[in-house]
């Protein structure tokens, strides 16, 4: 069984009339960790729905493992999203589900299988995210961080071919983020035919886990290729990114509010 990679091909992307992505070529490798880099509003969130088919191209392609994604036919187009496990940046389980059952949500919905069967199968993933002995736990009783590891024992209890994974470090404390990457590594261990893509902005998990890198910017795609080859580029904009430099050294300056507003502010606060 060969691996599946993720081209797109002059992907314009975007929502009604607005483009937010535009000519984006580049190859997400096939059985490698790639991490979408790029500040917020950059296009990384649009990028991967139209991985997942969620969203249709404005113009161009995306292609999984060498076919046009969006021009399969409906039960084809079906057939490679089954083939696709989504980390949701929330974890998004279901609040009135235990664990073990929001885990096992992707073959309930598909198969009817024995519900001893669907136990069995989410205990087994949930032991290799760490959290069996909080398989009859609710999603409440759990801190974030276990939240997420439910989400990507769920993401991949059906053995997907792609697997991806939307700001999984994200609101995470740094010694729990770094678990987050090591599972992720593991998970790309025990699962080798797996392409897994990772949306992220976290300079610490992208040098802990990628691959393969493809930085956006303003809509465009300014990089594609080996985290080192990224890391010793000379752009500018790159170069600020990794660096955690904002580029802007003006300080931030006080509006002077209303006199109107003021006066009602200052009698309000001294009630």
């Amino acid at each position: 069984m060969h691996n599946w990679d993720i081209e797109f091909v002059h992907l314009d992307a975007g929502y009604g009339e607005r483009a937010v992505l535009r000519d984006i070529c580049a190859v997400l490798p096939a059985g490698r960790i790639s991490v979408i880099l790029g500040e917020s509003g950059c296009g990384k969130s649009t990028l991967l729905k139209h991985i997942i088919g969620l969203s249709q191209p404005m113009a161009g392609t995306v292609r999984i493992d060498g076919q046009d994604f969006f021009a399969l036919k409906a039960a084809a187009f079906r057939r490679v999203r089954r083939q696709m496990g989504v980390l949701f940046q929330d974890g998004a389980l279901l609040g009135a589900l235990s664990l073990a059952e929001n885990v096992a949500l992707p073959l309930s919905e598909h198969f009817a299988l024995p519900k001893p069967l669907l136990r069995e199968a989410a205990l087994r993933v949930l032991g290799m995210v760490g959290l069996q002995d909080f398989a009859d736990y609710y999603p409440n009783q759990l801190s974030g961080g276990m939240r997420k590891r439910a989400g990507l024992a769920r993401a991949i209890i059906a053995e997907p071919r792609i697997l991806l994974c939307d700001e999984p470090t994200s609101g995470l404390d740094p010694v729990t983020a770094a678990r987050m990457d090591e599972l992720l590594l593991s998970m790309h261990e025990q699962f080798a035919d797996m392409t897994l893509v990772v949306v992220s902005h976290d300079l610490a998990s992208f040098r802990a886990i990628a691959e393969h890198a493809l930085v956006l910017r303003d809509g465009s795609a300014i990089f594609s290729g080996r985290p080192d080859e990224l890391e010793r580029g000379e752009d500018p904009y790159v170069r600020q990114f990794l660096q955690r430099q904002s580029g802007d050294r003006s300080k931030a300056q006080r509006a002077a509010l209303n006199p109107i507003a003021r006066a009602a502010l200052d009698a309000w606060l001294a009630s």
